[in-house]
């Protein structure tokens, strides 16, 4: 995985452009990585309905937890499947609608200075090393192409907002994560 800085896009990955972004405050780059967990229907993986809900194409019928969030705009940078599989709806250049009312020290609304990755999965089962393995990638492509960006910038949802959100949950294992990631940053340094 390799970023094009000028374009914000992100070579290597699947494209799938998302509607529900707009530009960030000028002169704001993305200086926070943000995970999240999701999975749709609740507790169920695979199938389109991840894409289609960030590409305002969920049909309210397919499920009854569809209607419920019918109509909510909602995006995120990249996705990262159960298989590992990255797909990217909004630019990096972008500010994609993923963290909603949120704070970080001392700084509210993260969409204007973060990136949101999110991992299909939910708050209680394991995610896959196949998934550990992509998000270290993503990191490391991220933190090479924009030097504000680090490993040390990396939160979930449930550290922005507290109390409102809980994922990635205790599922997501951090060290391991963290370690992957500090593995995918040495290697991309030494090349």
């Amino acid at each position: 995985m390799e970023v094009d800085v000028t374009s914000g896009w992100m070579r290597g990955v699947t494209r799938l452009r998302s509607p529900n972004c707009d530009a960030r405050p000028p002169g704001v780059l993305p200086d926070l990585i943000v995970v999240h967990g999701i999975s749709l229907p609740p507790g169920e993986f695979g199938g389109p309905w991840i894409d289609h809900l960030f590409t305002n194409s969920l049909p309210a019928d397919a499920h009854p937890y569809f209607a419920t969030i019918e109509g909510l705009k909602v995006s995120s940078h990249l996705s990262i499947r159960r298989s590992g599989a990255v797909t990217q709806y909004v630019s990096f250049v972008d500010r994609a609608w993923h963290a909603g009312k949120s704070n970080f020290e001392g700084r509210d609304a993260c969409n204007d200075f973060s990136v949101g990755i999110e991992l299909e999965g939910t708050d209680t089962r394991p995610y896959e090393t196949a998934q550990y393995n992509s998000l270290a990638e993503a990191v490391a492509a991220l933190c090479f192409a924009y030097p504000q960006l680090s490993p040390g910038r990396l939160v979930g949802h449930s550290d922005i907002a507290p109390g409102r959100k809980t994922d990635p949950g205790p599922a997501f294992d951090w060290p391991r994560a963290l370690a992957s990631i500090a593995r995918a940053c040495a290697r991309r340094y030494e090349t």
